[in-house]
């Protein structure tokens, strides 16, 4: 029996437009003896249920990552006081689709507004006292959906490029072991859920070094963390897919799953003054000379994007053993955040499917 989807029907994982009879390339079957093949999706997408790149994730990723819906400050905005809504619509979204959803993100420095870390008067909390509203933070959100959400990143972006940790709040209140604390406290509250670190640049040797150390240390302690995220915010020139791969093998090593997040690759030449990577504070004003492709994509530069995407899906593929899951940071070029970091307002063209919301013509080689 088939199953009936705008349009199309599909047999034997394979879909079939009923209008023109040619087959269509979908993602999750073509990746489904390699990995999982997973998207972010967003505030607006999941509140709206006719939205068509809503229906476009369902049709080819089966994992689902919030863009910002379980960020700290979208989901716990103001003390005791918790908004659910999109996180429950995408719960009930990856539920009612049968795809595995990623929680995002339950630690990080960013996104997290300034009262988690003070007292009523406006002064910074002691040890004590944020290790308890960090644990109350993660019973919360994390408790509330423990036999719905799949996995957890627990932790984001707590390195710095050299590997040591990033001097935030969390480290210079609470200590280094804030992280051992997280992973603690997520397992509490979600005990059946795979528990993640997460990171950008972890192809650079400094950074998979401490991000190596940090696993080896929560294991070493017999903490639950089950696997690391490597961020994937690439360009066509940088990094070398070398050291990617490196890094795959490296922390697929220390015995845990390895995972590709946030992947896209950005055609768009990048300001040599700033440091790429994916922070997001970064916002400097709109030059032409960085959006040379507001009217279209020449055909060159795509076909350079695709010899990086074959380049990097075949090191994915060779090390698939290794790797449980790819995950898209957007569904399609017409949103990706690309578009508006570091500078508002540039055309991007950075993931599989296009601003028609179109599969690219490249994708069936990877």
């Amino acid at each position: 029996m088939a199953l009936l989807i705008s349009g199309c029907n599909i047999y034997n994982g394979e879909e079939v437009n009923t209008q023109t009879g040619a087959k269509e390339l979908i993602l999750k079957d073509k990746f489904a003896d390699n990995f999982k093949i997973g998207t972010a999706i967003s505030k607006a997408q999941v509140l709206n249920a006719s939205d068509p790149e809503l229906l476009l994730a369902a049709k080819h990723f089966n994992t689902f990552t919030p863009e910002n819906a379980m960020k700290w400050e979208s989901i716990n905005p103001l003390p005791n006081e918790y908004q659910f809504e999109v996180a429950d619509a995408l719960v009930n979204f990856a539920a009612a689709n049968k795809q595995q959803l990623v929680g995002h993100t339950l630690v990080w420095h960013s996104q997290t507004p300034d009262w988690v870390f003070e007292d009523d008067s406006g002064n910074l909390l002691n040890r004590d006292q944020l290790l308890q509203r960090m644990q109350h933070h993660i019973k919360t959100v994390a408790g509330r959906y423990a036999d719905q959400i799949f996995a957890w990143d627990v932790v984001n972006e707590a390195l710095n490029e050299d590997g040591t940790l990033r001097e935030s709040k969390w480290q210079q209140i609470i200590g280094d072991d804030f992280i051992e604390h997280a992973f603690m406290f997520a397992h509490q509250a979600a005990p059946k859920a795979k528990l993640y670190y997460n990171d950008y640049n972890m192809f650079k040797p400094a950074k998979r070094a401490g991000a190596i150390a940090l696993i080896k240390r929560l294991k070493q302690k017999g903490i639950q963390i089950d696997g690391v995220g490597m961020q994937a915010h690439y360009s066509l020139a940088s990094p070398d897919f070398a050291e990617v791969e490196d890094s795959i093998v490296a922390l697929a090593a220390t015995g845990v799953d390895v995972m590709i997040t946030e992947l896209d690759i950005s055609v768009l030449p990048f300001p040599e003054n700033l440091a790429e990577g994916a922070d997001v504070s970064l916002d400097v004003a709109l030059q032409q000379q960085y959006n040379p492709y507001a009217t279209g994509l020449p055909n060159a530069v795509e076909q350079q994007l695709a010899s990086r995407y074959q380049a990097l899906f075949s090191i994915y593929k060779k090390h698939s053993n290794s790797i449980g899951r790819v995950t898209f940071w957007g569904v399609s070029d017409k949103q990706t955040w690309r578009n508006g970091w570091p500078m508002q307002g540039r055309t991007d063209y950075p993931l599989l499917i296009d601003r028609n919301m179109q599969i690219k013509g490249f994708v069936d080689s990877l």
